[in-house]
């Protein structure tokens, strides 16, 4: 995630402090207690695992990825196993982007601040939809991280290698529903960005440059560090989630439904409150969707002692956790992927 060094300015939050409550751990069979008669959707769901989630996050969270810094080499290479992965499970990427990657200039950062950075690249995998193919979920996650500071590796496993393979994993639940039948009616894209450390480069080149119109981007639910706890919420089973309600009336009425029909974690809306002096609405890729009035939901763990330090390891992760973060993501996606109607936007 991005350090808060954007300039404060007025904007009108929308507040909410209700938190969903807390609950003991439950298994996969409890899970499908709560979602009886809806057998596509958690054959789906039951392939979000913390075993994959751990697998892909050692890679990409690995020393030999130098910390994935924009455009270096080692986030090139963390780039080529994500798109073998997708190449692996059949996911193609949107056919008028032509490749996986969508090119984001180095004089484009430039001047944004991005000093000398190199050309990077967003990377893109897509499901069409079936019924409402236009229509587009956005499920996002930035793959970048710090690199390597005076010979010292930053992995970024928190951030934000658990929301990139949190991206992964949701994708291979839809794709597995796809190849059984179930294929999501609104397409889904899944997408990865590069520059959000230095000044969510990636993203915003996206909207400046979307590959689908944002007039048809229904939502993006961005997920940046989701494998850890803070010191708030030691050993709880909660995630925050911001934003929710600041376009939609729908959107945060969905995520909460999503929530108790499965792992029915603490919902915890701190950051939505206009005084969070950390300006957390901010400072995530959701927000150059959100400047341009598609709804959006981030899902987040917190600043926890690790945040932007050479320790943030995957060792460190908590990959039950982290499924359940997960889950809850792909469900909330699955739901706005499949109901009648698109979600309103309602609010400014």
């Amino acid at each position: 995630m991005r350090k808060l060094c954007i300039s404060l300015f007025s904007i009108a939050v929308l507040v909410s402090c209700g938190t969903a409550k807390n609950s003991k751990d439950r298994t996969a069979s409890a899970v499908s207690s709560g979602v009886k008669g809806d057998k596509a959707f958690l054959s789906a769901y039951k392939e979000i695992t913390a075993a994959d989630l751990k697998k892909n996050l050692y890679v990409i969270a690995s020393d030999e990825m130098e910390g994935r810094d924009t455009g270096s080499p080692g986030q090139k290479k963390a780039g080529e196993y994500m798109i073998n992965y997708y190449k692996g499970l059949g996911i193609s990427y949107p056919k008028a982007l032509g490749s996986y990657y969508q090119k984001v200039p180095a004089g484009f950062m430039k001047k944004r601040g991005g000093g000398n950075l190199p050309d990077s690249e967003n990377i893109l995998a897509f499901i069409e939809g079936s019924e409402k193919p236009e229509e587009i979920v956005v499920v996002s996650a930035h793959y970048d991280h710090v690199g390597t500071q005076n010979g010292v590796v930053y992995n970024g496993a928190d951030d934000d290698g658990s929301g990139t393979v949190g991206v992964m994993e949701i994708a291979k639940a839809f794709q597995n529903a796809k190849k059984a039948g179930n294929g999501p009616k609104r397409s889904v894209l899944f997408l990865h960005v590069t520059g959000e450390e230095h000044g969510l480069f990636g993203s915003e080149y996206y909207t400046d440059n979307p590959v689908f119109p944002l007039a048809n981007t229904v939502v993006d639910l961005n997920i940046d560090m989701i494998g850890r706890d803070d010191p708030e919420n030691r050993g709880k089973q909660y995630v925050y989630v911001i934003g929710s309600e600041m376009l939609s009336s729908e959107l945060k009425v969905i995520n909460e439904a999503a929530n108790k029909k499965t792992n029915n974690l603490e919902l915890n809306y701190k950051y939505d409150d206009p005084n969070d002096t950390q300006r957390l609405y901010y400072r995530s890729d959701h927000y150059n969707f959100a400047k341009n009035n598609v709804p959006v939901a981030f899902f987040f763990d917190g600043i926890h002692e690790d945040y932007h330090k050479p320790t943030d390891d995957v060792e460190k992760i908590d990959y039950e956790l982290l499924m359940k973060r997960t889950q809850l993501v792909f469900t909330t996606a699955w739901e706005i992927a499949n109901r009648p109607a698109r979600i309103v936007v309602d609010k400014k």
